[in-house]
């Protein structure tokens, strides 16, 4: 069995929940709250030294980050595949799952948040503006590559869900949290929106997984 360590509202955890599901992958979930501190428990730093979600325990190793645990995913479960044939594609695929995990992600995250209120001193007014302002320049970029491609299509690229629209999908969740007008770009909007008419998005949603 496939073991998934994670948090419900974790924007990494969610997008290891749509791949999995959409592999069609039984997996068992173990919380490890992250408003706790449960992430920083010594028994879990000796699965992940980083301290961070997910992990995932499969055929007798630890992977760690979910960029790689995806790939993993997809080299090992190939059908339905995340990533297009032809190279260029491909690339253009992992460059918008970049812009989110890579240059998005933390500006949503728990412990940035936590440092900038505790170590910087930012009331909450201060810190939500910081993080409008970040996610308002990723989601203008990420709208102009979608607009300007021909190969978007019902999703990021083409009519299926791939790697893109797994970055994608949780960032929004997380953006809306946080109380962004996703509609300011539309087609990531209506992207969201196909996207979360499909099953495999739906059952890895934090709302089914929130009594973790």
């Amino acid at each position: 069995m496939i073991k998934l360590h994670g948090f419900y509202r974790s924007s990494a955890s969610y997008r290891t929940r749509i791949a999995l599901n959409l592999k069609g992958l039984a997996y068992q979930t173990v919380a490890h709250d992250l408003t706790t501190g449960a992430h920083r428990a010594p028994g879990y730093l000796e699965i992940n030294p980083q301290g961070l979600l997910p992990a995932l325990e499969v055929e007798g190793a630890v992977l760690t980050q979910s960029g790689a645990i995806i790939e993993y995913l997809e080299e090992r479960h190939p059908n339905p595949p995340l990533l297009p044939a032809d190279p260029l594609q491909r690339a253009r695929v992992r460059a918008l799952f970049q812009l989110i995990a890579a240059d998005t992600h933390h500006v949503t995250s728990m412990r940035v948040a936590a440092y900038l209120r505790t170590r910087l001193e930012h009331n909450d007014a201060e810190l939500r503006a910081w993080q409008h302002h970040w996610l308002t320049q990723s989601f203008d970029a990420f709208e102009l590559l979608l607009t300007r491609n021909p190969a978007t299509g019902r999703f990021c690229h083409g009519n299926r869900p791939t790697l893109a629209d797994l970055g994608l999908v949780p960032q929004v969740f997380a953006a809306q949290r946080l109380g962004l007008d996703i509609g300011k770009w539309p087609m990531v909007a209506r992207i969201v929106d196909a996207c979360r008419n499909e099953e495999a998005f739906q059952q890895a949603h934090p709302d089914r997984h929130n009594t973790q």
